[in-house]
């Protein structure tokens, strides 16, 4: 395994334990915790074993789970993506996210991911270190092209799209992988605004790089998530190949548009629902009232709303109750929650989703470990993908890699129904 020094396996479980946790764990002070990671001061010879063994995800270093394919995941945020290709058998080899509250919420998720390092800044490194694997995954970041992100740089006088070094680049470092490593495959997430970012060029232009640079045979789709979740959440997918399949987005199977509704994700507050602190509490396993607005905000909010009403703006909170759906999720929830406010009866305040109702609102499982903070929890669920979306495109992906026939007979997509 790649983490074999002390140094990198303490790196590795302090994206999972705070200095204090492991202080407690290890029975020394949070000062020697300290000093071993600026190596000012040797740990004992143990240390290694002893975080292998015990600190770090059950079963990462003797996994034996089979893999039918193997993928990478850049810009991982919290592993949406990832979850949505293991579900059909992939194996992650290699793993790239930026942000650190994010590798947290990814490594107390995926144990395996210890099997191979994390890495910060994809621009930082070299394709030739990027495994060679049969699909690559990327949600490359979306705030240059979104609409919300457009809006705001324009505001501020500053660049957007390709034109913003910091994010909007970012997409030719999936491109400089893809033309080192050559997958089989990839797919690609972006918000709907990609295809009209600039008019159409900056589509374009990535269009002209997967296609004639790069030889691949693109298909793209907006899909709304609303066809899996309560939730109004429209997407593109870029699927690529490297030769010419029978891929079709026809193959999706798409359930009925709100058949779900919010009643489906929230807490019951009755009690069949075993409380979890932060967000529940008691017997009955009721929301915390720390998740009701205050009073003024509320009053801040309904005001706001009125005064861009009268001025034609459509501008406004969005409040809703079990039986309905939800607009966006967007990263900015945690700061007033204005997008999805649920109703807590006439004259009541309302309150904002829990991070574990807006985990489930993106598809993510009650078991999937919330490590962080409400407000890193909502900037991470805002920004991430609907993984039920990314499960089934995988579902009509993966057999074109696997089947025998990939490349240019039928394949049998039944294989992908027997792991949903």
């Amino acid at each position: 395994m790649q983490y074999t020094t002390y140094h990198e396996l303490l790196q590795a479980v302090r994206c999972i334990y705070t200095q204090r946790q492991l202080a407690d764990f290890l029975r020394v002070d949070e000062r020697t915790i300290r000093r071993w990671e600026s190596r000012e001061t040797e740990p004992p010879p143990y240390l290694v074993d002893v975080i292998r063994q015990r600190l770090l995800p059950f079963s990462e270093y003797t996994s034996n789970r089979k893999s039918t394919f193997t993928f990478v995941d850049l810009f991982a945020g919290i592993g949406g993506i990832r979850k949505g290709f293991e579900a059909h058998g992939g194996q992650c080899l290699f793993t790239s996210e930026w942000d650190k509250y994010a590798q947290k919420t990814y490594l107390a998720n995926f144990s395996d991911t210890f099997d191979h390092k994390l890495v910060g800044d994809i621009t930082q490194v070299d394709e030739a270190e990027v495994p060679t694997h049969d699909i690559l995954l990327a949600g490359f970041p979306c705030q240059a092209f979104s609409i919300a992100g457009v809006s705001k740089k324009n505001s501020l006088g500053r660049p957007h799209g390709f034109s913003c070094t910091t994010q909007g680049t970012l997409f030719f470092d999936v491109a400089r992988i893809i033309a080192a490593k050559r997958p089989k495959a990839f797919l690609l997430e972006n918000v709907k605004n990609l295809i009209s970012h600039d008019k159409g060029n900056t589509f374009k232009v990535i269009l002209n790089t997967l296609q004639n640079e790069l030889g691949y045979h693109v298909h793209y789709k907006v899909i709304d998530a609303l066809h899996f979740v309560p939730q109004h959440r429209e997407r593109i997918l870029i699927v690529g190949y490297d030769r010419n399949v029978d891929f079709t987005w026809e193959d999706l199977r798409l359930p009925l548009k709100g058949a779900t509704r919010l009643a489906s994700i929230l807490h019951p507050q009755n009690g069949t629902e075993i409380a979890e602190d932060p967000y529940t509490e008691g017997k009955n396993a009721s929301v915390n009232q720390k998740y009701t607005l205050t009073r003024k905000l509320w009053e801040y909010l309904q005001n706001y709303a009125e005064k861009h009403r009268q001025a034609g703006n459509g501008f406004g909170f969005g409040l809703v109750n079990e039986n309905d759906t939800a607009r966006t999720l967007s990263a900015r929830y945690y700061k007033d929650g204005s997008e999805i406010l649920l109703s807590q009866g006439d004259g009541k305040v309302p309150r904002r989703l829990t991070p574990r109702e807006c985990a489930r609102l993106m598809g993510f499982p009650d078991d999937f470990v919330i490590p962080v903070s409400d407000t890193q929890a909502y900037r991470q669920f805002g920004n991430s993908v609907v993984v039920p979306v990314i499960k089934e495109v995988a579902r009509i992906m993966v057999p074109r890699i696997l089947s025998s026939n990939s490349f240019g007979g039928q394949v049998d997509l039944g294989y992908a129904s027997l792991v949903m």
